[in-house]
């Protein structure tokens, strides 16, 4: 009731500031006729599938590279120290910086898009992974040791699941980061997707379509980020949460 709430309010705020003509903003009924028009001649669709699969293809592959770095991070203490400095190095360079060398080395295919893309989600994601590795209590790994049990024993009862909480809210945060980098992304001689289509429609100051772009990308990253919430609760059930 409270998200549905939050929903009307924001858009009665968007409509009187549309309606008060703030910087020519164009108000739910003007994008909702453009969304249907993008919507009925299949632009739209085209457009949301080509983000989709260059979002989803990046964060899988950044997620799945992240998770076992993160965890050989948090277990030995060598991979941490030879690797740590690498990972907080390019933490500090933002993926979209690396749109130039991705596009000399890569070509101008669907490769450095999707690579940007990969990096951001995999830099969010192996930190997150290594915090949840370093936190696990200690008492439990020792307790797991008095009873015998092995190191590759105690690192998939013990590690993993002590973990998964983080690593779930790395994926989180990864996904974000993917869509955020997308746009950008799509600078590289793209010739469909959510955010070349905003980037064509500002050279004609076509804001309608921008706005259409903006609330796809921002209701797909929900979506998605909803699933993962799902998948967290599933698959954490034994945390006590508020």
């Amino acid at each position: 009731m409270l998200n549905l709430v939050a929903l009307v309010l924001g858009l009665a705020l968007w409509a009187a500031l549309a309606a008060a003509n703030v910087e020519s903003l164009p108000g739910p009924a003007e994008v909702g006729r453009r969304f249907g028009e993008l919507a009925s001649d299949g632009t739209l669709a085209e457009d949301a599938l080509a983000s989709l699969r260059r979002v989803f293809v990046g964060f899988a592959l950044g997620t799945l590279a992240a998770i076992p770095v993160g965890f050989l991070m948090g277990w030995y203490a060598v991979a941490r120290g030879l690797l740590e400095p690498w990972v907080q190095f390019f933490r500090t360079i933002p993926p979209l910086a690396l749109i130039p060398l991705a596009v000399v080395l890569m070509g101008i295919d669907e490769t450095p898009k999707i690579f940007v893309i990969f990096l951001a989600a995999f830099l969010s994601s192996v930190v997150a992974t290594l915090q949840g590795v370093v936190d696990v209590d200690r008492t439990l790994i020792n307790a797991a040791r008095v009873l015998g049990a092995r190191d590759h024993t105690i690192f998939l009862r013990v590690v993993i699941p002590a973990s998964t909480p983080f690593i779930l809210v790395g994926m989180r945060i990864g996904l974000g980061s993917a869509w955020a980098t997308l746009v950008a992304a799509e600078l590289i001689a793209a010739q469909e997707g959510l955010g070349f289509r905003m980037q064509q429609a500002q050279l004609y100051y076509d804001l309608p379509t921008i706005f259409v772009g903006l609330i796809s990308i921002g209701v797909l990253g929900l979506l998605m980020d909803r699933l993962l919430l799902f998948a967290e609760r599933r698959l954490t059930g034994w945390q006590e949460r508020r």
